[in-house]
């Protein structure tokens, strides 16, 4: 009886999400709020896969269904499981779940590591639920004390004066509820200061700011003092790729961001990047996205912007 009532009471929150984030993304499919890290979604069709980057964060559907991959893994989520990112992730991510009648419907939170960090050193937590995997992605099942606060963040957009106040308190709750959740043990192992995700997690950040800059792993490694294998397997445990094979990411999505948004033609976005070899380029983007550069970009750029129809 008790499992029919919060179902009922997760139903009916899903349903206030829903129509909230309905109401700010009129017109628009995304929407990035006056709540520092928050944006808001909304598809009306399913998409092809597109490339991108998942930052530290959750994300939660109201309404349809989406579907990441990372590496050759698949994640599923909808309006019964939210997605969590400990780390940034190059990814492919598509809605597959839309329609004019049920559009697609979600929202993106983002934290910081810092904010983890404070919050477990601050405080006597529970212990977490078990889980296996060391992946830096996850899916989770949707509860209704974490619904609740996401109802009260999307709450705020209504009286702005109070985001500055009750922002930082709604943001610690909900982090309060991932880290004694069932991802409570990944976010830990990854925001523990002394722990090897974390770790992992700077050399990701480095990556980031230095993507175009020729790598060695050892170099990697003593980075974070640890061997070359010990490094090399912890980070291929957190992404599901290898350090080459991060940095490859990177550079294909930045190519595509300088060619999609700048009068950037390939050789130059590849030169930019850090390919010193064209051909390279095309064949290793052509394998990413599915076609070549000048291909792709311009069926991106046909695609239709809601609310332009």
């Amino acid at each position: 009886m008790k499992e029919t009532i919060e179902n009922k009471s997760i139903k009916k929150t899903l349903v206030s999400l829903g129509k909230s984030i309905a109401k700010w993304t009129n017109g628009v499919e995304r929407i990035e709020t006056q709540v520092p890290g928050l944006a808001l979604f909304k598809r009306y069709e399913p998409t092809e896969p597109m490339a991108g980057m998942y930052e530290p964060g959750i994300c939660i559907i109201a309404q349809g269904e989406k579907r990441v991959l990372l590496g050759n893994e698949t994640y599923v989520y909808n309006a019964n499981h939210y997605l969590i990112t400990a780390v940034h992730l190059p990814t492919l991510a598509e809605v597959t779940s839309a329609s004019r009648d049920k559009p697609y419907i979600g929202l993106r939170l983002k934290f910081n590591l810092h904010e983890l960090s404070q919050l477990m050193s601050d405080s006597q937590l529970p212990p977490p639920r078990v889980q296996q995997s060391p992946r830096g992605i996850a899916t989770g099942k949707i509860t209704l004390p974490l619904l609740s606060c996401f109802k009260r963040l999307l709450d705020l957009l209504e009286e702005e004066e109070d985001i500055p106040i009750l922002f930082p308190v709604i943001m610690r709750e909900i982090c309060y509820r991932l880290l004694t959740g069932e991802q409570g043990r990944r976010l830990r192992q990854i925001s523990a200061i002394f722990g090897q995700g974390r770790q992992i997690a700077q050399v990701i950040d480095w990556l980031k700011d230095n993507y175009t800059e020729p790598i060695k792993i050892d170099d990697l490694a003593k980075q974070v003092n640890m061997s070359t294998s010990t490094f090399h397997h912890h980070f291929k445990s957190l992404t599901a790729m290898t350090p080459l094979q991060f940095q490859k990411n990177l550079r294909l999505n930045e190519a595509r961001r300088l060619m999609l948004s700048e009068p950037t033609d390939a050789a130059t976005a590849a030169f930019l990047v850090g390919y010193e070899s064209p051909s390279q380029f095309n064949r290793e983007y052509s394998r990413l996205f599915g076609a070549p550069p000048l291909r792709d970009i311009k069926k991106l750029r046909e695609i239709p912007i809601e609310g332009s129809r």
